[in-house]
């Protein structure tokens, strides 16, 4: 059987896991930037349409997926 010590991580591999929940974290929030700019410039541009609305449906279904990981 393996010590209660092996089976704990190591402070390298909780700082590796917090520096990419942090990069996650990042990149989420460039990604929804992006999406939330081409629904203002499509509203704006052609009016409310598809465009509008898919990337916000996006928006919501990544929102949706980073809650339950974080569970």
């Amino acid at each position: 059987m393996e010590n209660e010590n092996d089976l704990k991580p190591d402070n390298y591999e909780l700082s590796q896991q917090t520096k990419k929940a942090n990069s996650d974290k990042i990149f989420t929030g460039i990604f929804i930037g992006f999406l939330i700019g081409i629904a203002t410039y499509s509203t704006f541009k052609y009016g409310v349409g598809f465009f509008t609305f898919a990337p916000l449906l996006f928006i919501y279904l990544l929102v949706r997926r980073r809650n339950k990981k974080l569970k």
